[in-house]
């Protein structure tokens, strides 16, 4: 094994100084170094992290590299297997007995029939913030509603729950709630998913949710299932659409050309899920030993994978740390890869290729309320990268 093999000494919490779109600056220079850097848990845990893209994406497809969290080798104690039902945390076969029942629910031309209805409730809010403008907080009034709304119909949450429900999957992915007030609505949303599921069963809706009830997955798996869909659904599309609009507000001359060439939208859409990656990383460990740029990873130990370095990987894109909606952002790993590629990327896109299309026609003018420095970011402890308040104005 090399003895010249760079060290990233600690996870970095903060990004570079005026660029909070940028990967923390250690683990850009780090990718600079080399593809792989030996790293320490903060449990002490020897482990490493991976910040080029195409070994980031070796990773994902390599059955060698599981994502069972009860093998994850970062503190001094065992951890627990993951709660029934939740699959990100789990390898085959028990990954894919969840998995498989909603594939087919998920598939790029079933999203694409839910168009009209992301049309009409991304014009919902635009119509709400024009009547109550010209100035608005983009995150509460366009970047949370619009996913929340989806995922809830989707999964056949009652309207009136909505609200309640965002707010307690917001407490689970900030990054700044206390340990307490994380277990008080981690097991709030237990208690009603569980209701929900019931619910289901007891009288099927026209919902995912009503659908997986006829199949053998018992309500404890159901519950588990429907909190990943739930959390994964809402939060990482609703920072995408609130960090997104800040990245083409700061970037004029990529945002006019967006305005004046609606072709582009979809290049846009790529670029922006390349570009800002708001899901930063994931981890695996090995189960046996395996040679990984050049390292030998032993049966054990954990590993980090850098999802947004890896997105800017130079050896990947020319001029990475540049937004150009122009670019083929292609291959990109912001929604993963391999058997955990995620579910609802298809129902994503859809999403943010109308919301930012309406958005920006409605606005013509839309621009910050006040100046980038002060936008509050969210820390880079949060599971899902993004903005917390988003002031911008208008013409009216």
């Amino acid at each position: 094994m090399s003895e010249s093999v760079h060290t990233v000494t600690t996870l970095p919490t903060e990004r570079p100084s005026g660029c909070p779109f940028d990967p923390p600056a250690e683990l850009t220079d780090a990718r600079k170094q080399g593809p792989i850097s030996r790293y320490t848990h903060p449990g002490g845990k020897p482990g490493w992290i991976v910040t080029g893209h195409e070994l980031v994406k070796s990773v994902l497809a390599d059955p060698r590299f599981s994502s069972r969290k009860d093998l994850m080798n970062v503190v001094d104690f065992e951890l627990p297997p993951a709660p029934p039902g939740e699959f990100l945390l789990m390898d085959e076969p028990q990954h894919g007995r969840y998995r498989k029942p909603l594939v087919g629910k998920f598939t790029a031309r079933r999203m694409r029939l839910l168009t009209e209805r992301v049309e009409q409730i991304t014009a919902d809010c635009l119509d709400a913030m024009e009547a109550s403008g010209p100035s608005a907080d983009l995150v509460t009034a366009f970047a949370k509603p619009i996913p929340t709304i989806i995922i809830c119909e989707i999964l056949g949450v009652p309207y009136e729950d909505r609200d309640s429900f965002q707010e307690q999957i917001d407490k689970f992915m900030n990054g700044e709630t206390s340990d307490e007030d994380l277990i008080a609505a981690y097991t709030a949303t237990q208690e009603y998913l569980a209701r929900l599921v019931s619910a289901k069963r007891a009288h099927p809706t026209d919902d995912i949710l009503s659908e997986l009830t006829d199949s053998d997955l018992t309500d404890e798996e159901l519950k588990g299932i429907s909190l990943i869909l739930l959390a994964a659904g809402f939060d990482t599309t609703a920072n995408m659409l609130s960090l997104g609009a800040f990245a083409l507000l700061q970037n004029p001359e990529q945002l006019a050309a967006l305005r004046d060439d609606p072709a582009l939208t979809d290049g846009a859409v790529e670029e922006l899920l390349r570009y800002l990656t708001v899901a930063k990383s994931f981890m695996r460990t090995a189960l046996e030993d395996v040679e990984l740029g050049g390292q030998t990873i032993e049966a054990g130990t954990t590993i980090v994978l850098s999802y947004n370095t890896a997105n800017r990987d130079p050896e990947r894109y020319g001029n990475p740390h540049e937004l150009d909606i122009r670019r083929d952002a292609g291959g990109h790993l912001a929604f993963g890869h391999g058997i955990h590629l995620c579910l609802g990327a298809q129902l994503a896109r859809v999403e943010m290729r109308v919301a930012f299309a309406a958005l920006f026609k409605r606005f013509p003018t839309l621009r910050l309320a006040v100046p980038a420095e002060e936008v509050a970011l969210r820390p880079e402890t949060a599971d899902i990268y993004g903005v917390k308040s988003l002031p911008v104005t208008w013409d009216a």
